[in-house]
C-alpha cells in the first residue's frame, strides 16, 4: 500500500507524539488537522513534565531490549529531526554519568551487571566505562572528590522538552497545519472520510477507546542552581531513591525519580519532595541553595507490559500509545515506524526494533 501525497490526515492529541507526527505528515505534503484538549504549552501532556533524557543503555536497567533498540535508533534521528525545525532546541550528547554512595555499592553492581547484559545483547551500543574518583573529577569537575567510583555511558544525550514542544508548535504553523487548541475530540467525533488517515495520539485521553491504558504518576522538580556546574545528565543509584539530574540551559536542572502506580494528579507530597531533593543534595551540596521553580506532576500513559504499541482499528485508523516514561527517548523510532506503515502497509523497522503493531482488521 502506498500513500498518495496531498491526502488528508487528522491527528488527535498534540503532545510530543502528535506534534512530531503532524509536522512529519505536513512536510510530506499531507493536509493535516490537529485537535488537542490543551493549548500550545502542552499543559495537559506528560511531555511537559519530563527530563527528556535520551539514555537507552541507562534505561535498560528498568526496561526491555525493544525499548533500548528504539532509543538507540532515536539517538541518531533526533539531530536530523531538530535540523528541520525553524526554532533552535537545546540538544546534547555528552553521555550519562552514573554514581553511587559507598553504602550502595551492592546495588550499583546489580545495575552495572544489567548494563553489561544489555551490551552483550546489543553489541552496537557503546559499553559503560568504569571510572575512579580521579576520572570522575576530570569528566565533571563539580563532582571532584565527592565520589570514589562511577560509570560513564558514552553517546547518551538529552534535549530541552519545553523548547522542543514550543518549536514543534511553531513548526506546525510554518507548515500550515490546521491546529485546534482546547478542542478535545474522540475518534467517533471526527470523520475525515474513508480516504483520510486518522491518528489517535491522545495518551491517557484515549483510555475510553483503549481500556488497557493506565496512568503512572511521575513527579519532577525544576530547580534553578547556577552554582552547580554539572554538564551532563547524572544518575544516582540507590535502593530506595534512584535519582536523575538533567542540567538544562540557564542554570536550570530537572530532577526526578518518583514512579508511582497511581492516576492521582494532586500536587507532590512533602515526603516525596524531601526525599527527591535530599537525594540531589547528596550528589552536590550546591542544590541546598538552589531555588525550586516548579514541582510538576503528570501521568505517563502506560500499557500492561510497559511497552509502546501501535493499533490499527480499521483502514487508515491508527492509535499510538503507551510510550510510558520513554517518550522522548523512543518517539523518533515510533514516528518512523508509523510512516512506514502508512507507505507500505507494514513496518520492517517495527519488526526489527520489537515495536508492537496490533491489527483489528486485515492488513
Amino acid at each position: 500500500m502506498t500513500v498518495a501525497k496531498n491526502s488528508t490526515a487528522v491527528v488527535l492529541g498534540a503532545g510530543l507524539m502528535g506534534r512530531l507526527l503532524a509536522c512529519a505528515l505536513a512536510q510530506r505534503g499531507h493536509r493535516v488537522t490537529v485537535y488537542d484538549a490543551g493549548g500550545p504549552q502542552a499543559e495537559h501532556s506528560a511531555a511537559r513534565v519530563a527530563a527528556a533524557m535520551l539514555a537507552p543503555l541507562a534505561e535498560s536497567a528498568v526496561t526491555e531490549l525493544a525499548v533500548v533498540r528504539m532509543g538507540q535508533h532515536a539517538l541518531a534521528r533526533w539531530p536530523q529531526l531538530l535540523a528541520t525545525l525553524a526554532q533552535p532546541v537545546f540538544f546534547q550528547q555528552l553521555g550519562t554519568l552514573v554514581l553511587w554512595h559507598r553504602q550502595d555499592a551492592a546495588e550499583a553492581e546489580r545495575f552495572a551487571g544489567q548494563l553489561a547484559r544489555t551490551s552483550a545483547a546489543l553489541p552496537s551500543l557503546p559499553q559503560a566505562q568504569r571510572m575512579n574518583g580521579a576520572a570522575l573529577g576530570a569528566l565533571e569537575p563539580a563532582l571532584a572528590d565527592r565520589f570514589a567510583q562511577g560509570l560513564y555511558l558514552p553517546d547518551e544525550g538529552q534535549l530541552d522538552n519545553r523548547e522542543l514542544l514550543a518549536a514543534l508548535a511553531h513548526q506546525m504553523q510554518v507548515l500550515g497545519v490546521s491546529v485546534h487548541w482546547h478542542s478535545p475530540h474522540t475518534p467517533a467525533e471526527v470523520d475525515p472520510g474513508p480516504e483520510a488517515w486518522l491518528f489517535d495520539c491522545r495518551g491517557l485521553g484515549a483510555q475510553p477507546q483503549w481500556s488497557a491504558l493506565r496512568g503512572v504518576r511521575g513527579e519532577v522538580a525544576r530547580i534553578h542552581a547556577p552554582g552547580v556546574g554539572l554538564s551532563r545528565p547524572t544518575r544516582l543509584v540507590h535502593p530506595r531513591y534512584p535519582l536523575y539530574i538533567a542540567p538544562k540551559p540557564g542554570g536550570m536542572f530537572v530532577i526526578g525519580a518518583t514512579e508511582i502506580e497511581s492516576d492521582d494528579l494532586s500536587p507532590a507530597s512533602v515526603r516525596s519532595t524531601l526525599e527527591l531533593l535530599s537525594a540531589a543534595y547528596t550528589v552536590h551540596p550546591g542544590f541546598g541553595e538552589a531555588r525550586i521553580v516548579e514541582l510538576g506532576v503528570q501521568l505517563r500513559p502506560t500499557l500492561p507490559d510497559n511497552l509502546p504499541a501501535l493499533r490499527l482499528s480499521a483502514p487508515r485508523r491508527m492509535a499510538i500509545n503507551g510510550l510510558y516514561r520513554h517518550g522522548f527517548m523512543i518517539a523518533p523510532a515510533v514516528l518512523d515506524a508509523v510512516l512506514e506503515l502508512m507507505d507500505q502497509g507494514h513496518s520492517p523497522l517495527a519488526d526489527r526494533l520489537g515495536l508492537t503493531v496490533n491489527r483489528d482488521h486485515p492488513a
